[in-house]
């Protein structure tokens, strides 16, 4: 476990992420959590808290990824519908795609965390790491403007974008593929309910049921978002066997018919 009093590498960080800072006081708020610097401050003086640690310049960084993302798309894919290029920019931003850029850059070895959250393993939290990512691009659009911040999406998201395409986003989400086909055979939209939460605060397990007019399944994960996206995914795999039997019975209902009518033309 890490000392949070030690002062990270910032000369190491900034090799990692191929960008100079002219005011490194922005790269060391960005890789600062709350819970560092709720420790340095007199209890519940959350206006200076808020001067040290990184959750404004996620806010930043999250608006800028979204525009570098999208204008990537746009270029990429010049014919593409509205519905193709969101469900791209949806995955290319969520969660689990930057905390896999943040542990490719090995950002959770540079984090600041106050003593609880670094007992409660913050390091390797996918929420907490794809935090930094977009606290880093904020940051980094500050120093450097938004050509430096695009150079460094595009570097660190590099395999994702140039692998994007509309199939495989579409594929990714279920929950979106689940309401489009319900709402072209003309039925009521899935409901999702959380049925039950598991383990301890920084371990959870969400267990979700989406119902809909014919039918319910349940889904779980780390997350309400990924546990209604395997509950959804499980509700289309099972509409499609369902599928699946409907069109073999009516195959063996209509070689049946046809044995039949030849039998009594023989």
């Amino acid at each position: 476990m890490k000392n949070p009093e030690t002062i990270p590498d910032l000369d190491l960080l900034e090799t990692v992420l191929s960008y100079n800072f002219r005011d490194r006081a922005l790269l060391e708020r960005a890789i600062t959590h709350r819970s560092w610097a709720h420790e340095k401050v007199p209890p519940g003086d959350e206006r200076q808290a808020r001067k040290l640690h990184n959750e404004s310049l996620e806010f930043l960084g999250d608006s800028v990824l979204g525009l570098v993302v999208s204008n990537y798309l746009c270029n990429s894919y010049p014919a593409g519908t509205e519905g193709e290029l969101s469900r791209m920019k949806h995955r290319l931003v969520s969660a689990p795609t930057l905390a896999e850029a943040s542990q490719g850059l090995k950002l959770g070895e540079f984090l600041r965390f106050g003593r609880g959250e670094e007992k409660s393993g913050g390091r390797q939290k996918n929420a907490l790491l794809a935090d930094v990512f977009e606290a880093i691009t904020g940051a980094i659009f500050l120093d450097g403007g938004l050509e430096a911040a695009t150079q460094f999406i595009c570097r660190a998201l590099r395999a994702e974008l140039e692998t994007a395409d509309p199939l495989s986003a579409a594929k990714a989400d279920y929950k979106t593929m689940l309401q489009e086909k319900l709402q072209a055979e003309r039925r009521t939209a899935p409901r999702y309910v959380v049925i039950e939460t598991l383990g301890p605060p920084h371990q959870r397990i969400f267990h979700v049921e989406v119902s809909w007019d014919s039918g319910s399944i349940c889904g779980s994960g780390h997350s309400i978002k990924t546990a209604e996206a395997a509950a959804a995914r499980a509700a289309l795999e099972v509409m499609t066997e369902l599928a699946e039997e409907i069109i073999e019975a009516a195959t063996e209902r209509n070689l049946g018919a046809e044995l039949d009518h030849r039998k009594q033309r023989i």
